[in-house]
């Protein structure tokens, strides 16, 4: 009973490690630098913001085009009239006589006879006559009036504008694509180095650790001294916090990794490459010519440029007289009770054209004008400082990658030394004809080569990234 208990047991514990084991699994992506740059240019944020940005300015060149269309608008209203409109007809509405009874009684008794006649024949006949209403007491108006740009400079010069824009943030996409494409490359070359880093310092582990075996049954069997086994247990204890060190900083950079892939954090990334496996082409290389041409940075200034150039004729066409054509259509009835199917409908309809020619605007025009052209001086010395910034920066670049190949041919030869040596060391310390000094100074050697020839990769590796960067290359 209690066996069948334990096998029980066992079976679970089978399946629950089973079931972790094919959890890691499928938490772990497969991928190469290829696919991780494939990934990025397609997930980052940066990316798709840029991306959006184009799309953002494709619909402003949509709206500048529309307006060269007509622009037709409906209007209507309905008034009620509370109390109707009133006039006066003839004299009543203004007594003269009322007002200037006084004055009129001596200007006319002072008159010759022969002037006599009466005073306002027109008043005294029609006396105080009532107000008239005008108008019914419901009103309804609509109408559609039409506005066709014939001749307007400003809108050919808006649309050139804004064609400009799209390529300056065509040109802004591609630079966030390649700024991204060269922090993959150096986040994937970070981790392979570091990994390349604890694989040799794990390896050196083993190797102190046998020394520190070797030296202990050496010392208790009396053929060592105590010294050298301390000296092998100091050996082994020295590496360990470096071996922690490089551990964190493999985390560290796998978390970068995955933030610039717009991974989950928790997303375990097994990468299939290592730093050696991109000597065949840093072997094959040719050191290339500095070609500013593609760079993305001087690309926006020369789009900048031409934009500057667009906003000055933009400025100028605001001098520019510009011709509309415009239409209208009315319609209007009134009526004394709210029955719209009695109205009647009366319309009328006219066209013609409308010219518009600025004269004088207060001189603004031309400080416009004056701006723009200071702004483009200001643009072209940056232009300048700029290329010759990074033509400094890529031979900066250059000469690095040249030194990292020279680097690491020496690194790679003195990696096969020190290999040997150690070996010779280690044979000569079981033989009994070594000393422990002699080996743990073959074994550091050994480290050290090691370390020295995967940072000689790294560093190719980066600074012809940084290259590609600079020259305007993508991935």
């Amino acid at each position: 009973m209690r066996q069948g208990k334990w096998l029980w047991l066992s079976i679970a514990l089978l399946a629950v490690t089973t079931g972790l084991q094919a959890q890691q699994a499928t938490d772990s992506l497969p991928i190469t630098l290829e696919k991780a740059i494939e990934i990025g240019l397609s997930e980052n944020p940066t990316v798709l913001i840029a991306d959006q940005e184009i799309q953002r300015m494709e619909y402003m060149k949509k709206e500048a085009r529309g307006n060269l269309l007509p622009t037709v608008s409906g209007s209507g209203s309905f008034t009620h009239n509370i109390q109707k409109q009133k006039m006066f007809m003839g004299g009543g509405g203004f007594n003269m006589g009322s007002m200037l009874t006084p004055l009129l009684d001596w200007y006319f008794q002072n008159l010759p006879p022969e002037y006599l006649a009466p005073p306002f024949p027109e008043q005294e006949s029609s006396g105080s006559s009532e107000p008239i209403e005008v108008g019914l007491r419901n009103s309804v108006s609509g109408g559609f009036s039409l506005s066709l740009p014939l001749f307007m400079p400003t809108i050919y010069k808006n649309i050139r504008l804004t064609e400009q824009q799209i390529l300056s943030a065509v040109e802004t996409a591609r630079q966030n694509k390649i700024t991204l494409a060269n922090q993959i490359k150096k986040s994937y070359y970070g981790i392979l180095l570091a990994e390349s880093s604890l694989e040799v310092l794990r390896r050196n582990i083993e190797y102190a650790q046998i020394t520190v075996n070797d030296t202990r049954n050496a010392f208790e069997q009396g053929i060592v001294s105590e010294y050298d086994l301390i000296t092998a247990e100091v050996q082994l204890s020295n590496l360990t916090p470096t071996l922690i060190q490089t551990e964190n900083s493999i985390r560290v950079a796998r978390l970068t990794l995955n933030m610039l892939l717009s991974l989950p954090l928790e997303t375990r990334l097994d990468l299939k490459e290592t730093l050696y496996d991109f000597t065949d082409s840093i072997n094959s290389a040719i050191f290339g010519q500095i070609d500013l041409s593609d760079n993305a940075d001087l690309k926006l200034l020369d789009i900048q440029s031409d934009m500057l150039d667009t906003q000055l004729e933009l400025q100028r066409a605001a001098r520019m007289p510009s011709l509309v054509g415009i239409g209208s259509y009315q319609v209007l009835s009134q009526s004394e009770k709210l029955n719209i199917g009695q109205f009647r409908w009366l319309g009328s309809s006219s066209v013609g054209l409308q010219l518009s020619i600025p004269i004088f605007a207060g001189f603004t025009n031309k400080q416009r004008e004056s701006q723009i052209k200071i702004n483009r001086e200001q643009l072209k010395l940056q232009r300048d400082y700029q290329e010759q910034a990074l033509s400094l920066e890529a031979q900066t670049a250059l000469n690095n990658i040249e030194q990292a190949h020279r680097q690491m041919t020496a690194n790679e030869a003195t990696r096969t030394q020190a290999e040997k040596g150690y070996r010779i060391s280690k044979t000569r310390f079981d033989v009994g004809a070594g000393t422990m000094v002699e080996l743990n100074n073959a074994q550091m050697a050994l480290l050290q080569a090691d370390l020295n020839y995967s940072q000689s990769i790294y560093d190719y590796m980066s600074a012809q990234a940084d290259f590609d960067r600079i020259s305007g290359k993508e991935n």
